[in-house]
């Protein structure tokens, strides 16, 4: 059983032989963060519960010829209170990626607003950030290009779409809508 990053190394071919990268996944409440960390990790779906704190888990992806990557993530809980502390987990990070729940849409602004109150930090200045449009299976998803506009992601800089369920993630670049969805 490979993970979910084995499959699909060609972002990674020029890092040296060993390399080790920490990201901090984040999102609001129930957006399914540790779900798609699992997935990534298990390239499977793994029934998961709210996050209290925080879940850190390692992940190794095999390059060949010797080489391999670590990847550090930390997992962070998105209840309001739990907010304050991710400035801390991104410190020093080599990325972020913000989990959205695409079904959530009363929710878009509270997830705007903390998207941006976190990429716009001095700290994060020049951090890579991954949107993820999580829960695009599920029935009354909004569409990628929508999600875009209410995150406001151009004022944040150049973009890609990138549109997930539990059970796949499909990079879709200069598209609209997800799976299932016309664009």
């Amino acid at each position: 059983m490979g993970n979910g990053l084995s499959e699909q190394p060609s972002f990674v071919s020029n890092i040296p032989f060993f390399q080790s990268f920490h990201i901090a996944i984040l999102g609001l409440d129930s957006a399914g963060k540790t779900t798609v960390l699992y997935r990534l990790q298990f390239n499977e779906f793994v029934n998961t519960v709210p996050t209290k704190g925080f879940n850190a888990e390692k992940v190794k992806v095999a390059l060949g010829g010797h080489r391999t990557v670590t990847f550090h993530f930390w997992d962070v809980g998105g209840q309001e209170k739990l907010r304050p502390l991710w400035k801390s987990y991104t410190r020093c990070t080599d990325g972020i990626i913000f989990v959205v729940d695409s079904v959530d849409s009363e929710r878009m602004e509270e997830a705007k607003t903390e998207l941006h109150k976190i990429a716009k930090t001095s700290e994060n200045q020049g951090v890579p950030l991954l949107v993820v449009a999580n829960k695009q299976d599920l029935r009354h998803s909004l569409g990628l290009a929508e999600i875009e506009k209410l995150l406001a992601l151009k004022e944040l800089g150049p973009c890609n779409s990138l549109a997930c369920a539990a059970n796949m993630c499909h990079h879709r670049r200069g598209t609209q809508g997800g799976p299932g969805k016309t664009p």
